[in-house]
């Protein structure tokens, strides 16, 4: 004879130990990150000038038009590029909180392109105030990275419990 399996129960849940503040602090600075690239839109449209001169400086044989064209690039860049970095801010902050280890890690990967961004941007011709603003995210997502991989923030990624 067979026993039939009850239809109606649910699985038991999973608990997750708390959240630690390190993580929680993580997710926050996350979110700073995600303000920040949006305010790194305005500063760009704001120093478009300083990025023109730059463009000037940096290719003295462009025309004019092509260095219209390339600041007009450069901005458009700038905009696609900062609204895809807040969202994506806001969605490894989130999978984050809900202890999703593969946010940590992408979180890191993209952590190590910014790296690479902001160090290729030291020599692009730009303001020098969005120069200093990419430093600035820079180190808000050093600050993420740090808080994600301490050893409560791994414990509770991995489902460890304290030891």
């Amino acid at each position: 004879m067979y026993q039939q399996y009850p239809t109606g129960a649910q699985p038991p849940e999973i608990e997750r130990p708390p959240v630690p503040s390190q993580v929680a602090n993580a997710v926050k600075v996350m979110y700073l990150g995600a303000a920040t690239s949006i305010l790194g839109i305005v500063i760009e449209i704001l120093t478009v000038n300083a990025t023109k001169s730059a463009i000037e400086r940096h290719s003295p044989h462009l025309t004019a038009s092509q260095i219209d064209a390339t600041q007009h690039t450069l901005i458009a860049g700038s905009i696609v590029g900062g609204v895809i970095a807040a969202a994506l801010w806001i969605f490894i902050a989130r999978n984050c909180l809900g202890g999703k280890n593969w946010a940590r890690l992408v979180g890191t990967v993209l952590f190590a392109i910014c790296t690479i961004d902001t160090a290729g941007g030291a020599i692009a011709p730009l303001a020098g105030a969005v120069k200093l603003w990419e430093v600035v995210v820079w180190l808000i997502g050093l600050a993420a990275v740090v808080l994600l991989w301490r050893r409560p923030s791994t414990e509770f990624f991995t489902g460890a419990g304290p030891s």
